[in-house]
């Protein structure tokens, strides 16, 4: 139906595929200059990097105050030396709230019947 005219079309596209392919378009050189030239202003308006010896390194000062100030840094190592204090040394006072803790291993035992298929047979592997 509609490809009658499809070999005359193909003809026709074909030509102008062979003139795209014969011409080179090149830049011009006045192109290639103000291109140039255009690059060259943008890098000259871009701030150069700061030297090395300039950077300033975090200082301890700036530690504390990223985390809240010296009042914080201060429950911070509050709560650290009673954590390795409670963790080093169990006071009295602790026990009965961690017993559950030391109970009999026999709570974490199962027995499981004979048939579960846990049982290993000599040879079997």
């Amino acid at each position: 139906m509609g490809n009658r005219g499809a070999p005359s079309a193909n003809r026709m596209m074909e030509a102008y595929f062979d003139a795209a392919r014969s011409e080179t378009a090149a830049p011009s050189a006045e192109l290639m200059a103000r291109v140039l030239s255009d690059a060259h202003a943008v890098q000259a308006g871009l701030i150069a990097p700061a030297d090395k010896t300039t950077t300033r390194r975090p200082s301890l000062r700036q530690a504390f105050r990223a985390l809240g100030g010296w009042p914080a840094v201060a429950g911070l190592a509050t709560a650290t030396v009673a954590g390795v204090w409670i963790g080093a040394t169990q006071p009295d006072a602790m026990t009965p709230y961690t017993s559950f803790l030391q109970q009999d291993a026999a709570l974490y035992q199962v027995d499981l019947p004979s048939g579960a298929g846990f049982d290993v047979d000599e040879g079997t592997l």
